[in-house]
């Protein structure tokens, strides 16, 4: 049996709590996984996890062994990593998740440099707008727009992205344009949701330090970013969105900026990734690359 492999396999099913979510995240079958557990259990010659029919726990042993044996994994990763970064070269899996406009504006274009940089990376990147679970879903490191609310993640932030109300010339056009915050009353607006049964707040002004919302008519609700740009290419209405990702319609004319001059709230933009004792090169590595990827895309980050 290979020790270590052995125990990064129970190191990943006592994370995910889950035999089958820890071998689609290593790429082995689930029946691997269990009998490997069920091996290295046999040679300790103790229950390492309490297993059920819907939950995986880890048992007082092992919690012990897993506390030890992620260190003894740690310091192995860093050894491999030692004469891998002499040559210069990154090596392994590495796992990001980043909202889809972001994904397909910035950090797609940039991978062919960094994967001829560092051919064996094994780069795996998941663009949506969820809200990712880091650890149940083995993922490295997310970015996200908007308040962190999980105290449990590591965060660092990148800056603020401003916001921006744009339309379609097509529908302004048709409904007009509007010159004051009394005007936006007879216009629509694409409404976003990131759950089921959530409501919309409608477009947020700000009036001075107070932020104001002007929730507008409209009959169309989207739950992804993609959807909500593209809604508003199709003149369904007004949006408001980050400026990172409306840059590029502004420039063509595809889109149009509705009240420019209103002073609008930005969404803090931040990397999240689990509180780890030692970080491998690999997140070192992406942590530095998306922020100066980002970085100048965004203002400062607030206090």
């Amino acid at each position: 049996m290979d020790q270590l492999l052995a125990w990064r396999v129970f190191s990943r099913v006592a994370e995910l709590r889950s035999f089958h979510l820890a071998a689609e995240s290593l790429g082995l079958s689930t029946t691997y996984v269990s009998n490997l557990v069920q091996k290295l259990e046999h040679q300790l010659g103790c229950r390492l996890l309490a297993r059920t029919t819907r939950t995986v726990q880890l048992t007082a042993d092992g919690a012990l062994f897993l506390a030890r044996c992620s260190d003894v994994l740690q310091r192995a990763e860093q050894l491999s990593q030692l004469f891998q970064a002499q040559a210069g070269q990154l090596s392994g899996r590495l796992r990001l998740d980043v909202p889809t406009g972001i994904a397909r504006r910035f950090v797609i274009p940039a991978l062919p440099a960094v994967l001829a940089a560092h051919p064996q990376l094994q780069m795996e990147l998941g663009s949506s707008d969820r809200k990712v679970d880091l650890i149940a879903e083995g993922v490295d490191l997310v970015l996200r727009i908007g308040a962190v609310e999980d105290e449990s993640l590591v965060a660092r932030p990148l800056g603020q992205a401003p916001l921006a109300i744009a339309a379609s010339p097509a529908y302004l056009a048709k409904a007009g344009v509007p010159h004051s915050l009394a005007e936006l009353a007879g216009h629509r607006m694409v409404r976003y949701v990131t759950r089921p049964g959530e409501q919309d707040a409608g477009l947020a002004v700000l009036q001075g330090n107070e932020l104001q919302w002007h929730l507008l008519a409209g009959n169309v609700t989207v739950d992804n970013a993609d959807g909500y740009t593209q809604a508003c290419l199709q003149g369904l209405g007004l949006i408001q969105s980050p400026l990172l990702g409306l840059a590029p319609y502004f420039a063509s004319g595809e889109l149009v900026p509705v009240l420019p001059a209103i002073a609008q709230p930005s969404m803090p933009v931040s990397l999240l990734y689990p509180h780890r004792r030692h970080l491998t090169d690999r997140l070192h590595f992406a942590l530095n690359w998306l922020t100066t990827l980002l970085s100048p895309h965004l203002t400062r980050p607030s206090a």
